[in-house]
């Protein structure tokens, strides 16, 4: 059996210079994958949705309503990085 890992995508994305529009941002400000989910914690976020944030999985939604935790999140995540929430949201 393979006893060889993947690295974890976040890695991939960035060395190839492809990732989600959180990681764009992040690398602007020169904001660590662990600095990220760190920050997102202190703001009440699980690890496993800052993660998904940072991997952009959010990125396929379409409809946000006002109350939509979903949308809370992008808000915690556009305060870590500094941006507006606009700039987090799919064009």
């Amino acid at each position: 059996m393979n006893n060889i890992t993947q690295p974890l995508s976040e890695d991939i994305n960035m060395s190839t210079g492809i990732g989600s529009v959180t990681q764009q941002l992040a690398k602007k400000i020169n904001m660590s994958f662990d600095e990220f989910v760190g920050e997102m914690r202190k703001r009440g976020c699980s690890e496993p949705t800052a993660t998904k944030i940072w991997r952009g999985e959010y990125e396929n939604f379409e409809n946000f309503n006002d109350n939509d935790m979903s949308l809370s999140n992008l808000r915690k995540a556009a305060d870590v990085l500094k941006v507006g929430t606009g700039s987090l949201l799919p064009k």
